[in-house]
């Protein structure tokens, strides 16, 4: 019998949910990746969003060991940290996706990306996007175009031990653009901004266009809560199943299942999605927003999405 895989998603808020956001700190990665080694069973995929390489923001608190270590790869080291302590051998292997650096002449101030960590004792890594990630950023005016944050979808092709192929997607989203008319006029906004239909357009032609029929999942924050257009387009034109609402933990209201919290607002705004290839089986370990029961409970503003599912054929 084959064992069922495991995945997580999550916006870990470059580690930096300690101090507000302000800057990350060794305890924001040594906390998350605690949590992480800490599961049962382990995730065998882990969809991390707004990981930093190295900037001002990553490095004012926290001190890398040299010049060159990255934010991933501190944290990696914490994670390694994390399973010595629990005399378990680490199974990961983590590949960093580049979005953008906000620079002050030479001097970045705060980068932006997104990381996938595989269970390579699992998982074999066919390919993947690393170098090139693609974009899918919609710039609603394009004189600004250059001081907008790069928004990119990060993609892997994984085999299991049986040779059954898998896509892996990870993605962050815009905000809605504030230079739309329907940003000041409409009641809601998140998930209903043009740009973000336009950035989940380009998302799903890149999706159908590299999966080519395979099994896959999508995972990410997408700044959008269940119902809105983002939501529908993604689950009805774009033909992706929400996970969440296929085993019933939502039933498609907005504000029913808080994935992410700021000061007393909540908001579902994170999402996993697959195609009619993924049979899922659970999710256990998704808890929400402020729910002191999860072991990420005030680790960053999202809470993880965490489920069980198995390849088709499995």
């Amino acid at each position: 019998m084959v064992e069922p895989l495991r995945i997580v998603s999550y916006n870990v808020r470059y580690f930096g949910h300690a101090l507000k956001g302000l800057a990350s700190t060794r305890t924001g990665k040594r906390s998350i990746a605690r949590g992480i080694a800490s599961l049962i069973p382990l995730p065998h995929i882990v969809c991390l969003q707004e990981v930093e390489t190295s900037s001002l923001r990553s490095t004012l608190a926290f001190r890398p060991k040299s010049p060159e270590e990255t934010q991933l790869e501190s944290f990696m080291a914490e994670l390694e940290s994390a399973f010595e302590e629990l005399s378990r051998p680490m199974p990961y292997e983590a590949f960093y996706f580049r979005a953008h650096a906000n620079r002050i002449g030479t001097r970045a101030i705060s980068t932006m990306g997104l990381a996938v960590v595989v269970d390579t004792t699992r998982l074999h890594v066919e390919h993947h996007n690393a170098l090139e990630p693609h974009r899918i950023t919609h710039h609603h005016v394009q004189r600004f175009k250059d001081r907008k944050q790069a928004r990119i979808c990060a993609h892997l092709r994984v085999t299991d031990r049986n040779g059954r192929s898998l896509h892996v997607f990870n993605t962050h989203l815009s905000l809605p653009t504030p230079f739309a008319r329907e940003f000041w006029t409409g009641t809601e906004r998140m998930g209903f901004g043009v740009n973000q239909l336009h950035e989940a357009r380009a998302l799903a032609s890149f999706v159908r266009a590299q999966s080519n029929g395979e099994p896959l999942v999508v995972c990410g924050d997408f700044n959008s809560p269940p119902g809105s257009p983002v939501y529908r387009f993604l689950t009805e034109e774009a033909g992706l199943t929400g996970v969440q609402n296929a085993l019933g933990q939502i039933r498609g209201q907005p504000r029913e299942f808080p994935t992410a919290g700021f000061l007393s607002l909540r908001m579902h705004l994170d999402h996993v999605f697959c195609n009619g290839k993924v049979r899922w089986i659970d999710l256990d370990g998704t808890l929400p927003f402020g729910d002191k029961r999860s072991p990420f409970h005030g680790k960053s503003d999202h809470v993880p999405l965490i489920g069980r599912f198995e390849i088709d054929g499995a």
